[in-house]
């Protein structure tokens, strides 16, 4: 028995909550207070291996044959929150609630993400052999336990007829380490590492005691307490490389031929990636459903900055119900036998729902606002235009990147501790304040404009380093001049070209980089301004480039770095957003017509 194992055994029999599974094969059976409920907890569940995992049964009533709904935890499977997944026992299902392999009560060493896959696939081939299974395996659960569903998914089990995933994302390496341009997700895998692996004999530090901490290899230590080989391993593989395909659901989800309810949200950190595999799965087959609300990594987050209506929130835990019951009884209603995949997006701005059945959506028009000023675009006090026609003679604008000074984090989809990185519909004025920060800002639009899709910025860029970033983020700037972030991305420039390999840029050289700036779907009132700030740095959601062309996690140097932006006839520096047309606009936006240069999806 490994060390992590025994001191979740003795921390768990000190509090009397759970037998010591490994130990003993006996249960615990009772039943519920004030409820029919049947409870068999304290159960080992055999892998291939010989490990057991601890499990903890609920069954509607006593005797008769169930259809299980299967949660899969890393998260301690008797915390509080999870008995919110008790609710599919009044639909007359046995719940299953499982420790992951090597987490609280379960044997085994907790691993990488495929392992998740064979653990699940062995502990639906047990529930299938029970006596009270009828021997349907339905799954949900969200974040990690929506990533276990997909890698149950693509192992092909015949019990498994239908998941409902949410916020879960489908890709190791672009959800929970690296951003789409490269650059170390920080913030977020630090807290999650300190949060869930710190030992029970180590006092964890306070945030902000190791996120600025270098070299970053040695993060960990000041994060946990340990080093880590999670963490040194990611390092290890900054770029896209062969380390990380076998984490990689992408390629694999052309193997899940089960019916699919999906869930994210706009400010959640897998909201790209639950898309593309809403996206993926649509061009396959029929039955994929996904809803992307105005959402956090939870979706019962309130956001302070930002009410988005009543139909906001929508009952998660009903809507699985009843694609369970599609799936695994056979029960259908008249709207359950219409074609194909459904994408329901929440549109930010009027607040409804919208039912769509593509990603990126069909009609869309990607149409481009130009970068333009007279060199000071530094700071919203700057003189940084937005236009919907190129400009011929512009200044460039620069701007010091100091790495001890990063641009600080501000709202946006960010993952998973709102008090310590706050998500959402943030006000942007403080960042705005910078002279590291341009601004860019249209004229008041004269109608609503709505941007749906996948936004991105195509600069011109020069630096005095041989690797450096740049941020893009999109704001909406209301009418009392109130900056508020819709979606932002960045840019590392080794990786301007491609993730698997890194290419470093000569300096002070111009170059032109693309940033992948996020997804959404937004309403631009009419009389607001659209916004696009460029920077190097957004921290801690980001590690800072320390503008090296050494090893990112083993450099300790930081150099400051000048940074120039590019606005004129040949270097026509934009964002391009993703306009859907309004019905009978006369295909213009804002008074001109749609470009479409750029293509359609």
């Amino acid at each position: 028995m490994n060390m992590r194992f025994r001191g979740a055994v003795l921390v768990w029999a000190a509090v009397g909550a759970l037998l010591p599974v490994g130990y003993s094969r006996a249960q615990v059976v009772k039943r519920a207070p004030q409820s029919d409920v049947l409870q068999q907890l304290g159960l080992a569940i055999p892998m291939r291996d010989g490990i057991r995992l601890a499990a903890d049964l609920y069954l509607p009533h006593a005797g008769g044959r169930y259809g299980t709904i299967l949660i899969r935890t890393p998260y301690n499977r008797k915390a509080g929150a999870l008995g919110t997944y008790q609710f599919f026992t009044q639909r007359g299902y046995a719940v299953l609630m499982e420790d992951v392999r090597g987490r609280y009560a379960s044997q085994g060493i907790f691993g990488p993400t495929e392992q998740e896959g064979p653990d699940s696939s062995d502990t639906i081939d047990w529930i299938a052999g029970q006596p009270w299974s009828n021997g349907r395996v339905g799954m949900a659960g969200s974040s990690y336990l929506g990533m276990v569903q997909w890698w149950a998914a693509v192992q092909d089990n015949p019990h498994l007829v239908a998941i409902s995933p949410m916020c879960s994302g489908d890709d190791e390496y672009l959800d929970r380490f690296y951003s789409t341009g490269g650059a170390l997700k920080l913030g977020h895998r630090l807290l999650w590492l300190a949060q869930n692996l710190t030992p029970p004999s180590h006092v964890r530090p306070v945030f902000a005691g190791y996120i600025w901490h270098l070299p970053e290899r040695t993060a960990d230590v000041a994060a946990l307490g340990e080093a880590l080989p999670l963490w040194r391993a990611a390092l290890d593989h900054p770029s896209y490389d062969s380390y990380w395909r076998p984490f990689s659901l992408r390629d694999q989800l052309k193997r899940v031929g089960i019916p699919v309810l999906s869930l994210g949200g706009w400010f959640d950190n897998y909201a790209e990636s639950d898309l593309d595999a809403f996206s993926r799965l649509a061009k396959r087959h029929d039955h994929v459903e996904t809803w992307i609300g105005p959402w956090a990594h939870n979706p019962g987050l309130k956001f302070a900055s930002r009410d988005f209506g009543s139909q906001a929130a929508i009952p998660i835990r009903l809507k699985q119900a009843e694609w369970f019951d599609r799936w695994m009884k056979g029960e259908t209603n008249e709207a359950d036998e219409e074609n194909g995949p459904a994408l329901h997006i929440f549109v930010m701005g009027p607040n409804a729902w919208r039912e769509e059945h593509e990603w990126p959506l069909a009609r869309t028009r990607y149409t481009p606002l130009y970068l333009s000023s007279k060199g000071h675009a530094n700071s919203a006090e700057g003189d940084g235009g937005l236009g919907w026609l190129p400009v011929r003679r512009s200044q460039p604008d620069t701007f010091t990147y100091d790495p001890r000074f990063p641009a600080p984090t501000m709202g946006g989809a960010i993952c998973c501790d709102p008090k310590l990185l706050p998500p959402g519909p943030l006000d942007q004025s403080p960042v705005e304040q910078r002279q590291d920060v341009l601004v860019y800002t249209s004229a008041p639009l004269s109608e609503d404009t709505e941007v749906t899709g996948p936004v991105r910025a195509v600069l011109y860029v020069a630096t005095s380093a041989n690797d450096t970033d740049f941020t893009a983020k999109l704001v909406d700037v209301a009418r009392d001049g109130r900056p508020t972030i819709v979606t932002d991305g960045i840019q590392r420039l080794r990786y301007r070209l491609s993730l698997d390999r890194p290419i470093f840029v000569k300096r002070n050289t111009p170059y032109q980089i693309s940033i992948d700036a996020g997804v959404t779907s937004y309403v631009f009132p009419a009389g607001h301004r659209i916004r696009l700030e460029i920077s190097s740095s957004n921290f801690p959601r980001f590690d800072r480039n320390l503008n090296s062309a050494e090893a990112v996690a083993d450099e300790t140097k930081i150099v400051k770095a000048k940074q120039t932006i590019f606005h004129e006839k040949g270097y026509p520096s934009e964002v391009i957003l993703p306009i859907i047309p309004a019905k009978n606009s006369g295909a213009k936006v804002n008074g001109r017509p749609e470009e479409s240069r750029h293509g359609e999806s």
